[in-house]
This record gives C-alpha cells, structure tokens and sequence, in this order.
C-alpha cells in the first residue's frame, strides 16, 4: 500500500512539473508570437514600449529649412531628424517617422544624393518634390521607393496658398500610403533597431554638463541651438534664435538625444551642391539628459551609430536630431557649449 502511495504522489508531481514547464513555454511562444506580428514591444528608432503596431516601414521626408519655410509642419513627430547643409549655408531636413503619423508634413523639397543613402540605411520609403541630377539618377534607378512630388503636384503633394513655391508643398501620411499602394511599396518592414539606454542607465548618465548649445553652420539663418529643460528632461531647439514648433499648432520639437557630428564636405557644382562623405566616420558629440561625451561616429550598415572606444553608445529613449557639420574647420570650432542657464 504505501508503494502505491509513493507511485501516485510521484506521478502528480511528475504531472504538475509538465504542466507548469508547459506552460511556461507555451507562455514564452505566445509572447514571442505577440512580439513578431508587432502587436508589443518597442519602436525600433526611439526605443518606447508600444502595445500597438511597431512593424510599420519608417518613411524619411525631405523638409524645407529655408527661413520663409518655417515653422514647419510635422517634425515633432518625427523619430529622427538629420540636418545637413544643401546649398549655400542652407540646411534641410531628413525627417524619419515611424512610430507616428503626422496628418501634415511639410513644406517638402527637393532631392539630394547624400539625404537618399540616409533614407536607404533605414530602409525607408523616401518622400521628396524635386531632385537633384544626382539625386534623379538615383531615384530613376530604383535606388530607394519613392514618392517624387514633381509627378504629384496637386494630387498626393498639395501647394498651400499662405506661402510661394518652393516652400509650400505639404503631403500628409493618409497620401503616402495611398501613392506607396500605387506603386507597389511594401509598407511594412521596420528599421533594425538602435540601441537604447535602460532608465537606471539613462539615469546615471555621466559627462560634462551642457544646457546651453550652439551650432553653427556659417549662415546665421541656419545656426542652431538647443537649450536643456531640466523640467521636461529635453532639449527644445531654435534656428536663427527663433524656436523650432509646429506650424498651426507652436508645439515646441523635444529632443532626447543630440548627435552632433563632422563629415567631409566638397562643393561640386556651379550651382553650390556637395558631396558629404557618410561613410569614412569621425568626431561627434552625444548630448542626452543635459550632459555632453566626445565621441566617434561610424557607418554600420549605412547608418550613422555613435561609438566610444569602437563600443556602440546606448540612445536614451525618445526622439533624436542628428546635425551633421563640415569638418572644416573642425567641430571643436563649428560647436560650443555653455554649463550655465540661460
């Protein structure tokens, strides 16, 4: 009798320990179901948990910079934004979303070749109303999807009547996906994540303090600085002493992280165009939670990864502008930052 006893209890505790080891497991293959078909996880370009759809294919959006462009339209929806200079001292802007949809985003210009390989290395769907003939040749290639307006002005891509060509030219993302449906644009498909800082990491941020930056591009329109809110723990951002906000609404553009970095500039043509050399890396500042590191940046996989030491550097979680600067005369000159509130 007592054999008998001993076999049962070992039989229930064998049951109850598959059962339980089953459920864990069976536990496990549903979470990592929830987070293939992208209904959990984070947004892979700021990090954020999200129960909603992260699988979205991010779109890069060529912005208006010009002074009689501003405010713009959109950006502070934007996961990144990199600023680099077109012609003259004139900067524009790649805006890449992905985690959100803006209804409005604009004013839209026209094309060039180094803002293109930026849009590939995410593998975004690139938006733009013009192009460069560089630009052209890529896009006629088939280098990246897109969506010029130049074949959709006045369908997809609409002309406001508050400001004169070239800077209003407005898309919204209800019409980029019906053009990217048009052509046949996959419109899922997101960017290999960044790697992003835990909140104890981000907490315990190290470097020296900078709540006061200065960009400088050459023309004072195009300058740029960005002032630390120690309440919002973000950086808010000006052009040419005015604040970066929404065009209808003044919401003000809040930043997580500042990349600043230097690259090879060269003027090839009459027209002012250049060439910027993304590939070959080099100094860069990482600005996050009011403090400043020197770093590295390198090009992995086409994309700009800030690096110390050859080590990747963790982004705090948020939203990122990225400022890309010519190495001439150097960073150390082009860059300068204050410890001092204003």
């Amino acid at each position: 009798m007592k054999k008998f006893l001993f076999i049962m209890i070992a039989m229930l505790l064998l049951v109850g320990c598959s059962a339980k080891d089953k459920t864990e497991e069976d536990q496990q293959d549903e979470s990592v179901m929830k987070d293939t078909d992208g209904s959990s996880g984070v947004f892979p370009l700021t990090g954020k948990s999200t129960d909603g759809e992260k699988k979205r294919r991010a779109v890069a959006v060529m912005i208006n910079n010009h002074p009689q462009a501003r405010p713009q339209s959109g950006l502070s929806e934007a996961d990144i934004v990199y600023e680099l200079l077109a012609e003259g001292d004139i900067t524009r802007l790649l805006a890449v979303f992905q985690s959100e949809t803006p209804d409005q985003i604009g004013p839209i210009r026209s094309a060039r070749d180094y803002y293109i390989e930026l849009a590939k290395g995410l593998d975004c769907l690139y938006v733009c109303h013009g192009n460069s003939p560089e630009a052209k040749t890529m896009l006629d290639k088939g280098y990246v999807d897109n969506l010029n307006g130049l074949y959709y002005d006045g369908t997809l891509f609409q002309r406001t009547t508050d400001r004169k060509a070239p800077h209003n030219s407005y898309t919204s993302f209800e019409n980029i996906e019906k053009g990217a449906k048009e052509k046949g644009y996959e419109l899922t498909g997101a960017p290999e994540p960044f790697a992003f800082l835990t909140e104890e990491e981000a907490k315990g941020l190290q470097g020296d303090a900078a709540l006061n930056i200065d960009v400088v591009y050459g023309d004072a329109t195009s300058n740029v600085h960005y002032e630390y809110e120690k309440a919002e723990e973000k950086y808010t951002r000006y052009s040419n002493g005015e604040q970066t906000v929404e065009y209808q609404s003044k919401k003000p553009v809040l930043l997580d992280n500042i990349f600043i970095i230097e690259a090879a500039h060269q003027v090839v043509d009459d027209k002012g165009r250049r060439k910027i050399d993304l590939k070959s890396g080099g100094k860069g500042y990482l600005l996050q939670k009011g403090k400043i590191n020197e770093v590295e940046w390198v090009n992995k996989d086409d994309r700009i990864i800030p690096v110390i030491n050859g080590k990747e550097v963790g982004l705090v979680t948020g939203k990122t502008w990225v400022n890309v600067i010519p190495n001439q005369p150097g960073i150390d000159k082009n860059v300068s930052f204050d410890a001092q509130e204003n």
